[in-house]
C-alpha cells in the first residue's frame, strides 16, 4: 500500500522508471556480455588445449619416428651371418653412438631371445633372455620393426618401453634384433613433457590404449592403469580424437582434449579445470555489480530531486484546465514552468478559441476529403495543428498496421521511428511556420518491422491562421532493401576483387578492359588504372607449343587452370594459372573474365622440394633414396651392357675421432671435401651418393672390374692423403671400400648392397685403408 501510494507521484515513477532502465540496461549488457564472453572464452581455452595435445602428440610421433628410423637404418646396416654378429656384437653396439643420444640403453639381441651386447654395461642385462618380451615375440614373428607396449624392465624394475628393429644376414634370414629402451621415469625426451603446464592447474598425461599411463604429471605414476570412470579416456582407448567438456577425479568441470599417435597406440589427453580457464569473465561480473550499485544509489536521489522539481508546474496546469473546461474560468491558462509545459498551456488556449469555429470548417472538409482519398493507392493522413491524426485513409491504414480507431486523435509522430521522430516533427514545424512542403524519407514504426516512407507535409491553412496538416505517404521500403541489397553486393565484390592476388579483368569483344583489380593491372605492366586498354594488344599469352590468338578465346570454350606464359606490356613473363569465362555469350555485349594466378612461386617450390628430396642437404651429393633408384635403373640395363657396371661402397674409417676431437663443425667440412673428391674423380655420368653418416656410393655404369679398380685405388689413395689443419692438429681419414659387379641375375639393389657391404667390412677386417673386391654370383 506505501509502494502504491508513493508510485501515484509522476516524479517518483519518473525516478523508479530511470532506476529501473538502468538495472534492466545493466543486466542485459551484463548478460550479453557475459555469455558472448564466456562462449568466447570457453572457446580460446577449447582451442588452446586442443592445439597444446596436437603439438605435443605430433612432437612425439616425431621422435618415436627419429628412434625406430635410426634403429631401423643401424639394422639394415647390420647385414652380417649370425657368428659374425654375436663375434662383434660387443665392437657393433659401441660403435652406435648415435643411439646413445636417443635411447637410455641400446641392446644387442641373437635369434633365440639371448641379450649379447648393451650399451652401458652399467646395467648387467648381457646374458639376459627376453625371448617371452611382447616386442620380441612380435618382431620375430612379424619381422618388422616395433615399438612395445610399457613393461616393468629387470633392471631394478623400472617401468621402459623397447624400439626395436630385426637384423638380417645377406640371405634376409633373422638373426637378432637391435633395440632402444627408453624409462619412463628416466631423464629423456619423455621427461620434458612433464614440464609443459596448461595455465597453472592444467596437466597433460600420455597412455597407452590398451590402458597404462606413460607419462602424467599429477602423479607421475608410469604403467598406472588408466582412468576408465572418465569416459573420454575410456573412448580415446577406442581410438576416440577431439575436444569434450568432462569431470575430473575430484568432481570438478574440465576441458579435455585427446589426440591420438600415429606411430604407437598411444593417445595423449590434456586438461584444464573449467574453474581456471573462466576465471576472468566471473571477476569482470562481481567488478561490473559493484558499479552498478555504487551508480544507482548516486543518481536515483538525484533524479528524484529534479524529477520533483519539473514537474510542480503541471499540477497547477491541471487545476486552470480543468476550471477552464468546467467553465469555471474564463480566463486563458497561465502558469511557469519548462518550454514543453508553457508551450502546452499556449497549444490548450489557442485550441479552445479556435475550436468552434475550426469544427464547423472541418466537418465540410472532412466529408469532401474522406471521399477523395478513400481509394487513393497511396497513404494520406490528415492532423491538427497539433500533429494529431484526424482521418488516415485505407492505404495508411495498411502501412502502418493499424486500424483507424487506434489512429484518430493520436500523434502522427508516434508513427515514426524513434531514431528519426525529431527531424520529423521539426520538418513539420517548419512547414506549418513557414507555409511551405516538407519533404523526407522517414522510417515509419510498425507492430512488428519498420517501414521506410517518402513523406511529403504540406499545411492546411486558412489566411489567417493553420489549422493542420496534410501528409502524404509512400511505403518504399521494398525497394531500398533491393536498392541496399544491390549497392551491398556491389561494394563487397569489387572489395573482393580489388584485395585478391590474384588478377582478375573483364574485357569486352574487342578486348577492351572494362575491369580490372590492381592485381591484374601489375601483371599487365601498368602503373595506376588500366581500364579502357586493350587487353590483347597489352599481353601475348603462350602455352608450351604456340600463342593463343584472341580469337580463339572469343570462339573458344570457358578455361580452367591453364598454366601459360604470360608476356606482359613491358615483356616481362609470368608463369600464370589462367582461367578464363565467357559472360553473356554470343550477344552484343559478350564479357570475357581473365582470372591471372601468378604461378611462379609455386613452381619455384616444387623446384626445391624436389632437389631437397633427392639430394643430401650437407654434401650436396645424392641421398639412398635417389641413389637406390639409380642403382635400380642400372640393374634394369645390365643385360644390354658389353661391359658390366660396379657398385663401389666407400665406409670411412677413423671418422668418430675426427667429430669427437676435432668437432662436429670440422667432421661436416671433411665430409664436404670428401664430397667434392668424390665428384672429381669419377665421369660425369657416374652417381655419387651419401649413403649415412660415414658412407657413400659410387654407381659405375659399364665400367668394368678393372677400371673400377683403379679408380677405387686413386680414391682410396686421395683420402689418405687429404688432411684438414685445425687448432695446430692434422685431421684425417682413410677408407674401406668394396666393389661389386652388376649382373641380370641380381634380384634387387638388396642384393649388390649386401654384397659391396661385405667387401667393406672384409677390408676393415683387413686393417682398413684397403680397397676389397666381392665377386657376384655364378649365373644360375
Amino acid at each position: 500500500m506505501m509502494i502504491r501510494r508513493w508510485l501515484g507521484s509522476l516524479a517518483n515513477r519518473a525516478v523508479a522508471l530511470v532506476v529501473v532502465a538502468i538495472i534492466l540496461t545493466a543486466l542485459l549488457v551484463t548478460v550479453a556480455g557475459f555469455l558472448l564472453s564466456r562462449s568466447e572464452l570457453e572457446q580460446q581455452a577449447r582451442n588452446q588445449v586442443e592445439t597444446i595435445a596436437t603439438l605435443i602428440a605430433g612432437e612425439l610421433d616425431d621422435k618415436l619416428a627419429l628412434r625406430l628410423e635410426a634403429l631401423n637404418h643401424v639394422a639394415q646396416n647390420l647385414t652380417m651371418s649370425g657368428d659374425v654378429l654375436n663375434t662383434r656384437a660387443r665392437i657393433l653396439i659401441r660403435r652406435q653412438t648415435a643411439l646413445e643420444h636417443l635411447f637410455d640403453a641400446v641392446y644387442l639381441i641373437d635369434e633365440n631371445g639371448l641379450v649379447i651386447a648393451e650399451n652401458p654395461e652399467d646395467y648387467r642385462q648381457a646374458g639376459l633372455d627376453v625371448s617371452n618380451r611382447e616386442y620380441f615375440q612380435r618382431i620375430s614373428s612379424t619381422l618388422t620393426p616395433v615399438i612395445s607396449e610399457p613393461y616393468i624392465s629387470h633392471y631394478q624394475e623400472k617401468p621402459a618401453i623397447m624400439v626395436a628393429a630385426p637384423i638380417f644376414d645377406h640371405r634376409q634370414r633373422f638373426i637378432g634384433v637391435i633395440g632402444g629402451a627408453i624409462a619412463l621415469d628416466g631423464n629423456n625426451f619423455l621427461d620434458q613433457f612433464i614440464n609443459i603446464r596448461i595455465g597453472t592447474t592444467g596437466y597433460l598425461g600420455v597412455a597407452t590404449r590398451s590402458g597404462f599411463v606413460v607419462v602424467d604429471q599429477r602423479d607421475h605414476q608410469p604403467m598406472a592403469p588408466v582412468r576408465v570412470a572418465n569416459p573420454v579416456l575410456r573412448d580415446a582407448m577406442e581410438g576416440f580424437e577431439g575436444t569434450l567438456e568432462t569431470r575430473n577425479s575430484n568432481g570438478e568441470k574440465t576441458i579435455m582434449s585427446v589426440q591420438q599417435l600415429t606411430q604407437v597406440p598411444w593417445f595423449v589427453s590434456a586438461s584444464w579445470p573449467a574453474r581456471e580457464a573462466l576465471a576472468p569473465i566471473t571477476r569482470t561480473v562481481d567488478a561490473f555489480v559493484w558499479i552498478l550499485l555504487l551508480v544507482i544509489l548516486l543518481i536515483a536521489p538525484v533524479a528524484l530531486w529534479r524529477f520533483r522539481r519539473l514537474m510542480a508546474p503541471l499540477k497547477t496546469l491541471g487545476i486552470q484546465i480543468r476550471e477552464r473546461h468546467l467553465g469555471m474560468r474564463s480566463d486563458p491558462v497561465d502558469v511557469a514552468g519548462g518550454k514543453e509545459i508553457r508551450q502546452v498551456a499556449e497549444i490548450f488556449n489557442t485550441v479552445t478559441d479556435e475550436r468552434d469555429e475550426v469544427l464547423v470548417s472541418l466537418a465540410e472538409r472532412e466529408a469532401f476529403f474522406r471521399s477523395l482519398t478513400q481509394s487513393a493507392p497511396i497513404g494520406i493522413v490528415q492532423t491538427d495543428v497539433l500533429g494529431r491524426i484526424e482521418f488516415a485513409n485505407p492505404a495508411f491504414e495498411a502501412i502502418v498496421g493499424k486500424p483507424a480507431e487506434d489512429l484518430t486523435y493520436s500523434y502522427l509522430a508516434d508513427r515514426v521511428d524513434s531514431a528519426d521522430r525529431q527531424e520529423a516533427i521539426a520538418g513539420w514545424k517548419n512547414a506549418i511556420r513557414s507555409q511551405s512542403v516538407f519533404r523526407g524519407r522517414l522510417r515509419l514504426a510498425a507492430p512488428d518491422r519498420v517501414i521506410w516512407a517518402d513523406v511529403m507535409t504540406a499545411a492546411i491553412q486558412t489566411p489567417e491562421k493553420a489549422l493542420g496538416t496534410i501528409t502524404v505517404v509512400r511505403d518504399i521500403s521494398h525497394e531500398l532493401e533491393v536498392e541496399e541489397a544491390l549497392k551491398t553486393e556491389q561494394q563487397r565484390a569489387e572489395t573482393i576483387l580489388r584485395v585478391l592476388q590474384e588478377g582478375v579483368l573483364m574485357v569486352d569483344v574487342e578486348g577492351v578492359i572494362r575491369f580490372a583489380n590492381d592485381a591484374a593491372c601489375r601483371l599487365l605492366g601498368i602503373e595506376g588504372e588500366c581500364v579502357l586498354r586493350n587487353f590483347f594488344q597489352l599481353v601475348t599469352i603462350e602455352t608450351e607449343e604456340r600463342e593463343l590468338t584472341a580469337q580463339e578465346f572469343l570462339s573458344g570454350d570457358d578455361l580452367d587452370s591453364l598454366y601459360v606464359t604470360l608476356r606482359n606490356s613491358l615483356g616481362v613473363p609470368f608463369p600464370i594459372d589462367l582461367t578464363m569465362l565467357h559472360i553473356r555469350q554470343g550477344r552484343e555485349d559478350e564479357r570475357l573474365v581473365f582470372v591471372l594466378r601468378d604461378d611462379s612461386d609455386r613452381r619455384r617450390q616444387e623446384e626445391r622440394l624436389s632437389w631437397e628430396a633427392t639430394h643430401d642437404s650437407l654434401t650436396h651429393l645424392l641421398n639412398r633414396r635417389a641413389f637406390n633408384a639409380s642403382l635400380v635403373r642400372c640393374l634394369g640395363e645390365a643385360g644390354r651392357q658389353e661391359a658390366r657396371s660396379v657398385l663401389m661402397l666407400i665406409d670411412l674409417d677413423y671418422f668418430k675421432p675426427v667429430n669427437d676431437e676435432g668437432g662436429h663443425l670440422l667432421g661436416d667440412d671433411l665430409l664436404k671435401r670428401l664430397a667434392e673428391l668424390f665428384k672429381e674423380s669419377v665421369r660425369q655420368s657416374d652417381t655419387v651418393a651419401r649413403l649415412g653418416g660415414d658412407e657413400f656410393g659410387i654407381i659405375l655404369p659399364a665400367c668394368g672390374m678393372a677400371r673400377a679398380q683403379a679408380l677405387a685405388e686413386r680414391i682410396r689413395a686421395d683420402v689418405e692423403a687429404l688432411r684438414i689443419e685445425h687448432d695446430g692438429r692434422s685431421f684425417g681419414v682413410t677408407t674401406s671400400i668394396g666393389l661389386t659387379e652388376l649382373t641380370p641375375e641380381d634380384s634387387g639393389p638388396r642384393e649388390v648392397m649386401a654384397r659391396a657391404d661385405e667387401g667393406s667390412y672384409i677390408a676393415k677386417s683387413r686393417g682398413r685403408n684397403t680397397v676389397v673386391v666381392v665377386p657376384s654370383p655364378p649365373a644360375g
